[in-house]
Parts: C-alpha cells; structure tokens; sequence
C-alpha cells in the first residue's frame, strides 16, 4: 500500500487528500502486470500513449521502480522498425489487437523517458533507454510531411497514412522536445530533430488546413496548449474561444460535440493545458469539479452521459487516473512533472523559413 509520505505532493485542496491519492496510486498498481505492463484495466487493452502516462503518474507518487518497470517493458517489446503497436490485448506482447503503429503512440515514450530521469535522476535508466527513444522518434519522423505535419499511423502492411491529427501532432512535438532534451543532457547532438521539430510547431500554430478537421473533439481545442505549441496570448484566445463549446459547469469537459458527455481525462489533461499557460484557478475548478466522477477504490470512471445521468462506458480507466494524478501534480509544483508539462527548459527547435 502507498504510503501518504510518498504521495504528500499530491495533496490538493477540494481534490485529493494524501490517503486518497495513495489509494488511487494503489488502484494503478492493481492494475499494472507483473512485467510492468499497465492496460487500460485487468482485462482491457494497452496502448503505449496511455502506458507511459500511468507510468508519469507512478512517478510523481515515488513508485520508481514500478514506473521503470513500464518503461522497460516497452523496451523490451519494441518493434524493429521503432514503433510499438497500437494495441495489445490486457497487456500481453504476444497478444496484439491493433497492427497499426501510430506516431503519437511511438513518440510519447520520450516524455515518459525524460520524466522519469527528471524525478530520479538514473543514468543508467537513461542509457538504457536512449536507443528505444532514438529508434522511436526515427520511425515517427519518417511520417512527416513536407509541411510539418505528422502523417497519422502506418498500417498493418507498412503503408504509411499521411493524413495527420492536430492532437496526434501537438503530442508529437511534446515528443520531440523531450526527446531532444535527453540527447542534449547526453551531448548527441540531433540537428534533424530540431529541424523537424521547428517546422512541426509552426504547421500546429499557423497551418490548421494541414490536419484533418476534427474540431468536434476537445482534445483538437486543447492539445496545441497542452502540446507547448501555443502559450501567452494564442494559448489564451484559443481556450477562451472553446470553453463555452466543451465545459460543462459543475461536470467537466466534453469528449465530442453535440454528445452531452464528460470525460474524466479530457478533463484532467484541460487542467495541464489551463496550468501550462498560467491558468490554475482554472485549472483548480476543472479537477474539483471531475472529482464525481471517483470510485469507491480511488480510480475514475471513464466518463458521465449527464442528459442520463449514468456513468459510461463503466470502466475505471488507468489513463484516467493518471492524468488526474499528473494534472495535481504540475499544480502542486512537482518538479519533473513542471519541466515537462510546462516546457520552459524543452528545447524549441529551429523556426522554419515558412510564411
């Protein structure tokens, strides 16, 4: 059981108190397989985007090892290419449901690698996983476009999807930079991930004809903030220009419009978004209010239809929780969990001669 001393710096007011947040980190680890994989839930599948935030969340409670665990994991299971599937049934290897590899899910194990080093400061840890981050980031890249933008996943077969998702590429470029953060910390230059990585920022802030239109979803408002593409003013107007579409007062964020439906960790991930760019009593509100969404055993249901007021789909996911413990986190000035959520120390790449 995790101890409250380890989870102190979750400690929010009118979100978790320390026994609560031990309890969640708890209900994570229930989940997680011996060999460090964390599925959605026992029974659910991975994916390896999810599986590292679980893991980021694991970190901020102190539970190193258990959080290395997961990254070793993907380590271990890494494709030749680079890339991980899209999905493996309860976390089995042997047993993947999605062939499909999809460069936001590839790239993300940067963040995760970065994170992890920032809150333990193992360079063994890192050296270890320096060429599954390297192999990844080489394979996402591969799909990038001349604009910038990152082709979406490459199918089962090897062909390559070159439309690209606004929320997939603001993932991506969170990616990027930390990944060119630990190839700085270990003097591996990379200038071609600089390159690709300037002219990625500029596709999200200045070019939205280059992704396919899926503004219905939350994730496309807040994902640039998130992302560390927009910050100041931009991040400002965007959020304000979407509150009134996806907030729900009282519930929390939309998933998809017009479906009358909050989810737990679009919530959660608006919070990091409204704290990245200097909004916490937002953000503050934001948590509060998806604390209905809490279970009896400290995870979080996935999300809550309110014109039926019932819970739905009823899974208590570890994605959920996670992005909850992270967004506490950043707010309770967790100092890994700042660096990579707020982004100020991340490398920013080279600007293109674009526009």
């Amino acid at each position: 059981m995790t101890s409250p001393e380890r989870t102190e710096r979750l400690v929010l007011d009118g979100v978790l108190t320390a026994a609560q947040a031990g309890q969640t980190v708890d209900g994570l680890l229930a989940v997680q397989r011996p060999d460090g994989a964390i599925p959605w839930f026992r029974g659910g599948h991975l994916d390896p985007w999810d599986h590292v935030e679980a893991a980021m969340a694991l970190d901020t409670a102190g539970e190193h090892e258990r959080a290395r665990a997961a990254y070793h994991w993907l380590a271990e299971h890494q494709l030749p290419d680079g890339s991980w599937y899209a999905a493996y049934a309860d976390g089995d290897a042997a047993r993947p449901t999605e062939r499909a590899r999809e460069t936001n899910f590839c790239a993300y194990i940067a963040v995760g690698v970065w994170h992890h080093y920032l809150a333990t400061g193992d360079d063994a840890f890192l050296d270890r996983m320096w060429p599954s981050v390297a192999a990844a980031v080489e394979f996402v890249l591969q799909l990038q476009q001349p604009g910038g933008q990152i082709g979406w996943k490459q199918e089962p077969d090897g062909t390559p999807v070159t439309d690209a998702l606004l929320t997939g590429s603001s993932s991506v470029h969170q990616a990027l930079r930390c990944a060119l953060a630990i190839a700085e910390h270990r003097e591996e230059p990379q200038p071609d991930w600089e390159l690709a990585l300037g002219l990625l920022g500029h596709a999200v802030r200045s070019h939205p004809e280059r992704f396919l239109d899926k503004s219905r979803y939350s994730m496309d408002w807040y994902y640039p903030v998130l992302g560390g593409v927009l910050r100041g003013d931009a991040a400002r107007a965007r959020i304000d220009e979407g509150w009134d579409r996806f907030v729900v007062p009282g519930l929390g964020v939309r998933c998809v419009l017009p479906n009358p439906w909050v989810t737990g960790g679009e919530s959660a991930e608006l919070a990091l978004a409204l704290w990245a760019m200097g909004e916490s009593d937002r953000a503050l509100q934001i948590l509060k209010w998806v604390q209905h969404l809490r279970a009896e055993d400290g995870l979080y249901w996935t999300g809550y239809v309110f014109e039926d007021d019932a819970v739905w789909p009823e899974e208590l996911t570890t994605w959920t929780a996670g992005s909850l413990l992270l967004a506490v986190a950043a707010l309770g000035g967790d100092e890994p969990t700042v660096q990579v959520f707020g982004g100020e120390r991340l490398p920013a790449g080279l600007p293109p001669d674009c526009c």
